[in-house]
């Protein structure tokens, strides 16, 4: 016989009940939900195991599908309108299928941002935010359509003389009054410079002011190291347009006057110029005018003479001076000027573009003159920049050009059937070119499809070339490249967010692009402002040895990173004291047993990355020679900066410099245009 329950036995049995039943619901609560989520439960797991079978399932009866854009995805790569919107080889035969290409950094990414890692580098968790930045800029465009941006590229190619632009610009008043207050002043120059054109600015110089800074060895200092110095400095910069988003926009020209001077205590106006974050050698002057034997700028010496507080004037005797006027040499009297530039006092300085550089006049006198750079033309010059110590009452622009057809994106593409790419060949071929390039870089991909991807190589398919490029953060932009793509063919779209830490992403798509989809000898990388000269370049590979792997450039030896400044690699980064060998980025080339060696290692998560691209190449091909003997060539041919008579690649050119290139070489000579 059963005994009653008491009154606290009772209540604990209906809690007992009572959390079962709310059991019972949150299972099938759960259970509803996981049935309505199987989809995108089975998408992520196929992430995750390298399975295709499942990806796109929640839009198998889209019309459009879901887009794959380039080498770095979850899909096969197949070339199907209903996968891939954008050309990616051949539209006749499928491209072969690619697993998890990007591995560790990227083809785990869109997954990985669901659960977080806390091992990630650096590095890895930029990438991991420019894979999610990038995925949600190509699902935006689905449905946006570039036509209704009545600025498009695309659509007004056709009609250059749409854009017509400014002989002057003139900025005052408001304008400035509000730049001041931003810190900076820009002015839109819509065409660039043409020789003869010429920017004035009328401005007054702050006092100077107090600044602590750790000093050099040696110096007078204060307590625990550190220094006092009187500053008072601006800067007056030409610059071009930003290439991707990290990056800072090209200094062509950067006009420094220092009113109080640095160290040496004197006053001094440095000019240098900047592009692709690398500095140029700067140019100094302070006080003593050009050598006899320097260089002149359209016959103006590089730096003029002025008054100096350390220079002292020698004194002839009276018998010296007695003897010169008895013979008849009398003493020419010189003229000397105070430093242009005061603290509190107007000036007006002129810029003026020549014919062989930029001259500086201050208050009708000129103070410098700075050659053009190599790499860099007037058209270039679409935005002047002055910051620092100095009040700005106006700017006047004159002489400017009333069209630029390198700038204006309206008048770039060239949308003509003979500057398509050809599909990819069945049969093997010589050299894989990957061309890194960024999104907005419209004309840089355009002066190199009608110039050196027209050569016969290329022509004959012994030599196939395509473009690298990311996204941008601006729809516009990407709307334009997936238009440029779809006509042209020769452009791989990488689904990421475009950062300069992350290059090498895309030097990894590359090669995997060169074993994945083309049956390539060599894979040889360059940039967008890199001229190649196929011939000469393919000619170079033959004379070596083909028995063992190559690796082929300008290579760097015994190159030590920085551990301080601007570009600084930390130990955590780089612990080693060298960097191992490795070929400049400009243009370089690997065999293809280095390539497979390099995405296989990436698929299995082994990879070491760097953010220096062209290091990162050095150290896989290192890692290859200690099972592999591998052949170094180099060759200075393979210019870093700028050109070289007889180059085999020529750096930093400009649309115009390409086709000057161009010409001559259908001339039969390898010269320079070093405008």
């Amino acid at each position: 016989m059963k005994r009653p329950l008491k009154g606290s036995d009772a209540a604990s049995l209906a809690r007992r009940l009572r959390l079962s039943h709310a059991l019972l619901c949150a299972a099938a609560l759960y259970l509803l939900l996981i049935s309505l989520k199987f989809p995108r439960f089975l998408e992520i797991a196929s992430m995750l195991s390298g399975d295709d079978t499942f990806v796109g399932l929640e839009n198998r009866d889209h019309p459009n599908g879901r887009p794959f854009v380039g080498s770095v995805s979850h899909r096969r790569l197949e070339n199907d309108e209903k996968a891939s919107p954008l050309p990616s080889g051949d539209a006749s035969r499928p491209i072969k299928s690619l697993r998890h290409p990007y591995g560790r950094i990227s083809g785990e990414v869109a997954a990985r941002h669901r659960r977080r890692r806390r091992d990630l580098s650096e590095l890895e968790r930029m990438a991991d935010e420019a894979w999610t930045l990038g995925s949600i800029a190509w699902r935006d465009l689905e449905g946006f359509e570039l036509a209704a941006n009545a600025s498009s590229v695309v659509e007004v190619a056709a009609n250059p003389e749409t854009v017509v632009c400014p002989s002057s610009v003139s900025v005052g008043g408001a304008d400035l009054r509000a730049a001041a207050a931003e810190g900076e002043y820009l002015v839109f120059l819509p065409c660039g410079l043409a020789a003869g054109s010429s920017i004035t600015v009328v401005g007054t110089p702050h006092e100077a002011h107090e600044e602590y800074i750790v000093p050099p060895r040696g110096a007078r200092t204060l307590r625990d190291g550190v220094t006092t110095v009187m500053v008072s400095q601006f800067m007056v910069e030409l610059q071009g347009l930003k290439a991707v988003d990290g990056e800072e926009p090209p200094r062509i020209l950067h006009l420094n006057p220092r009113l109080r001077g640095d160290w040496s205590k004197r006053p001094v106006i440095e000019h240098n110029t900047c592009y692709r974050m690398q500095w140029g050698s700067a140019q100094r002057c302070d006080g003593l005018p050009s050598k006899d034997d320097d260089d002149m700028v359209d016959g103006f010496g590089k730096c003029e003479k002025w008054r100096r507080p350390d220079t002292v004037d020698s004194k002839e005797s009276k018998t010296t001076s007695w003897l010169m006027r008895f013979i008849g040499r009398h003493k020419k009297p010189e003229m000397t000027w105070p430093f242009p530039f005061v603290e509190g006092r107007l000036f007006v300085l002129t810029v003026r573009a020549g014919v062989e550089g930029y001259h500086i006049i201050v208050s009708g006198r000129h103070v410098t003159s700075f050659p053009y750079r190599t790499g860099f033309t007037l058209e270039d010059a679409t935005g002047l920049a002055i910051k620092g110590d100095v009040d700005v009452h106006s700017l006047h622009a004159t002489s400017l050009p009333v069209s630029h057809r390198s700038f204006s994106l309206q008048q770039v593409l060239d949308m003509s059937e003979k500057w398509k790419a050809s599909p990819l060949p069945d049969s093997p071929i010589q050299v894989f070119i990957g061309i890194l390039s960024a999104s907005n870089h419209f004309s840089e991909r355009m002066a190199v499809r009608k110039t050196w991807m027209q050569s016969s190589a290329i022509k004959s398919s012994k030599v196939v070339a395509r473009f690298f490029v990311a996204l941008n953060v601006r729809k516009e932009v990407n709307a334009a490249l997936k238009k440029e793509a779809e006509y042209f063919g020769d452009i791989v779209i990488l689904p990421f967010m475009d950062r300069y830490e992350l290059v090498v992403l895309k030097t990894i798509a590359i090669c995997e692009y060169g074993v994945r989809n083309v049956t390539a000898e060599y894979i040889m990388k360059c940039d967008d402002d890199t001229f190649v000269r196929l011939d000469a370049v393919l000619k170079e590979i033959q004379g070596v040895s083909h028995k063992r792997s190559l690796y082929m450039g300008n290579l760097n030896l015994l190159h030590r990173p920085l551990r301080n400044g601007k570009w600084a690699v930390t130990f955590d980064e780089w612990p080693e004291a060298i960097y191992p060998p490795y070929a400049n980025g400009p243009g370089y080339i690997i065999s293809i047993d280095i390539a497979k060696f390099v995405v296989s290692q990436h698929t299995n998560h082994s990879l070491r990355l760097f953010k220096m691209e062209d290091v990162s190449m050095g150290m896989w091909v290192e890692q290859f020679n200690s099972s592999t003997p591998v052949q170094y060539s180099h060759n200075w041919k393979f210019c870093q900066y700028g050109c070289m008579e007889g180059y085999f690649t020529a750096h930093y050119q400009s649309p115009r410099q390409m086709l000057c290139l161009h010409d001559k070489l259908a001339r039969g000579r390898a010269h320079c245009c070093n405008f």
